[in-house]
């Protein structure tokens, strides 16, 4: 996973000049306020920091949407730009007003950074390590600050600090970001698929997988192009294929020995369900007439926590699943070399037509020396005896089946006891041949395979009324909760209170007896808060996959809760000099270390993982935008409520805070680890929808493929 493992450091630059930004603006505006005497204009030296915030906000707004349409690639160059030029107008800045004005475009570059970068990182990385990519944007923005404050604190003991030179130093890195934005970052395969570009997609997977055969994840990709549809959730038997023919099961080829296959058959009417999965749903359902608890829980908490929970005793040491592990490969693999996977190339929709009908898999079903059907996705005679293809990631497989209201397509997970479950919704691939289309499928008998290049010219835009679609809107309740519980949970009054607790803790006396100026104690201080983040961030990011992302949060929030209210504490209750500057200097660091663990790396991550492709662009833009707005409130109310209730009724309210968020984590917020983006997005389909447990399959339904 080399290339993905780049491809995610290398965007991760976008966060490291934010978190560079943050700290230079912070030490830079000690001179600025001298220099251009802004002591009697607090407006203009709270707009000096708050002016990126703002930019950030304005560019936020549309750049999920015009994502969506030119890409994540042109926006990141964009971002890499916007922040070369604000560094430069910083560098020149001759009064005041032009300081603000690259203040405000530095603002846009990091608007696009923040919003962007998780998204393409989520859509680059293999599920089994995508919290530990996603977690690199929080590790190199800290870094970033770290080694500002660094810079910073050196220009400090330099006779006549020059505040241009501090700002203006953003273009160099600028500049790198840009040059690795235009010379290496590829293009997100999801929006290159989501735009019927598959020859580019299938060649950005074979580099970030480091692998030749991606037709698997291919296949997978295209399939998450919906935003919307009824799915089920099915039972299934998984073995070795009986003697007797039967047609109502599933194909599984690339067997435990080559050239084999097994089936998964279906649960017969009346059987007793042993499926977690199918429990859980079940147990969802009639949890509707529960206690109010119940109807709190959300049910995709429930589901995907079955889900994680029957994966644990089924695990290998690779992390996957026993049974299709033993396979090998995936439903997109042939047992003979007589059929080979959809060739993706877009030169060969017009020579295909993008069709591939029942009555051309029949025939293709005749020349099967077997006699098992082969899967839909068939294109060339060539031979695939060498090619081997992977699942889908943590342990769930593609397959498809035919029904007689279209082909569903189906994410298997197998269960303890040979037990696998399904999630069954309507295919992306096919289109029934009675539907209108603008495509020309009248000679088509049944549903029909479309390719994705050739639909994409017929595809509608994706639009604001895809956001009304019930798992969207499911999903951007929860993805934009959770951005303003984190702006509110007292990162910032944190910040603004840690100078002053280490002031307290004598820190200040120290550095001072070295000789040190106020102003380079200052920064140096910031700088060492800074430091005690990274060892933290690095734990986050080797637990992000293991522990996972809801884990993480129920562990760390307590702590959270805990600090804030051991520095209310030590706020109102009486204790010796030495006694309140231990508990409120160990209560501050307990604090800032959990909250890089979890609250503020995770809500960006969740974000970036819920949403469908189609939309994720213009869902994403809508959780920055509620991250900014909370982010700006709380900036501007914080002086208010200090004067208001003081500093120990400041904290007493993010502590309630907290204690809302861990309510709302418990009960709202699903556990994403390890899953393909595409199966998140199904689930939440099923719980914004409500467990529709359809009725087991009949003998005689048509079998999966």
């Amino acid at each position: 996973m080399r290339g993905a493992v780049l491809v995610a450091l290398a965007a991760a630059m976008g966060n490291m000049l934010q978190g560079w930004d943050n700290a230079t603006i912070a030490g830079a505006v000690l001179y600025i306020k001298r220099e251009f005497q802004l002591e009697s204009h607090p407006a203009i030296e709270g707009l000096l920091v708050a002016m990126s915030l703002i930019g950030a906000t304005v560019i936020t707004t549309f750049s999920g949407p015009v994502s969506d349409s030119v890409g994540r690639r042109p926006m990141m160059i964009a971002s890499s730009l916007l922040y070369t030029l604000g560094g430069i107008m910083m560098l020149w800045s001759p009064n005041v007003y032009v300081l603000l004005l690259s203040r405000l475009v530095d603002g846009f570059g990091i608007g696009l950074a923040v919003t962007l970068v998780p998204v393409y990182i989520s859509e680059t990385a293999p599920p089994d390590i995508r919290g530990l990519l996603n977690t690199l944007p929080q590790f190199t923005g800290s870094g970033g600050m770290f080694l500002s404050y660094c810079m910073v604190f050196g220009m400090t003991l330099a006779p006549q600090p020059n505040w241009r030179l501090m700002l203006g130093v953003l273009f160099l890195p600028s500049l790198l970001y840009l040059l690795i934005t235009l010379c290496f970052l590829p293009e997100s395969p999801r929006w290159l698929v989501s735009k019927g570009r598959m020859k580019e997609a299938k060649a950005v997977l074979q580099m970030l997988r480091g692998r030749e055969d991606v037709s698997g994840e291919m296949a997978l990709l295209v399939e998450g192009l919906g935003t919307g549809g009824d799915t089920a959730i099915e039972e299934y038997i998984v073995g070795p294929p009986a003697a007797e023919d039967d047609d109502s099961k599933v194909t599984l080829y690339y067997g435990p020995e080559r050239g084999a296959s097994w089936v998964a058959q279906p649960v017969p009417l009346g059987a007793q369900r042993s499926s977690m999965l199918m429990g859980s749903a079940i147990g969802l359902a009639a949890s509707r007439q529960g206690s109010m608890l119940d109807h709190l829980r959300d049910p995709v908490v429930a589901l995907l926590g079955s889900v994680h929970d029957l994966t644990k005793p089924n695990a290998t040491e690779g992390g996957g699943s026993m049974f299709f592990s033993n396979i090998g490969g995936s439903m997109l693999s042939f047992h003979d070399s007589k059929a080979q996977p959809m060739d993706w190339d877009e030169e060969n929709v017009a020579e295909d037509e993008g069709l591939l009908s029942d009555h051309d898999d029949d025939k293709k079903e005749e020349e099967d020396d077997d006699g098992l059907r082969s899967p839909l996705l068939a294109g060339r005679q060539q031979s695939t005896a060498s090619t081997t293809t992977m699942g889908i990631g943590g342990g769930w497989q593609l397959a498809w089946k035919y029904e007689e209201d279209g082909v569903k397509r189906m994410y298997l997970h197998e269960e303890e006891a040979g037990h696998a479950a399904a999630l069954v919704s309507q295919s992306a691939l096919y289109v029934p041949s009675t539907g209108k289309s603008k495509l020309d499928i009248s000679s088509v008998d049944g549903p029909a395979f479309v390719h994705p290049s050739a639909a994409e010219e017929t595809a509608p835009a994706a639009g604001w009324r895809e956001l009304l679609e019930p798992g969207v809107r499911h999903a951007l309740v929860c993805g934009v909760t959770m951005q303003i519980l984190q702006q509110f949970s007292g990162i910032n009054g944190v910040l603004y209170y840690t100078p002053q607790i280490l002031d307290q803790a004598g820190v200040s006396v120290l550095l001072a007896n070295l000789g040190l100026s106020s102003d380079s104690t200052s920064i140096l201080i910031s700088g060492l808060t800074t430091l005690l983040m990274l060892p933290t961030i690095g734990v986050a990011m080797r637990l992000m996959d293991v522990s996972g992302r809801r884990s993480l949060l129920l562990w760390t929030i307590p702590v959270l809760i805990a600090s804030l209210a051991a520095l209310v504490l030590a706020s109102v209750v009486p204790m010796g000099a030495a006694a309140h500057a231990g508990v409120a200097t160990g209560s501050v660091m307990v604090y800032l270390c959990c909250f890089v663990m979890g609250f503020g790396p995770i809500p960006n991550i969740l974000c970036a993982e819920i949403f469908p492709t189609r939309v994720r662009g213009l869902c994403i833009a809508i959780c920055s935008l509620a991250f900014w707005l909370g982010d700006i409130a709380v900036t501007y109310s914080l002086p208010v409520m200090l004067n208001a209730v003081g500093l120990s009724g400041v904290f007493g309210f993010y502590a309630v805070v907290c204690c809302i968020a861990l309510a709302f984590v418990a009960l709202r917020v699903p556990e994403t680890k390890g899953l393909p983006l595409e199966v998140i997005i199904e689930f939440f389909n099923v719980g914004a929808k409500g467990i529709n447990n359809k009725p087991p399959i009949h003998d005689d339904e048509e079998p999966l493929l």
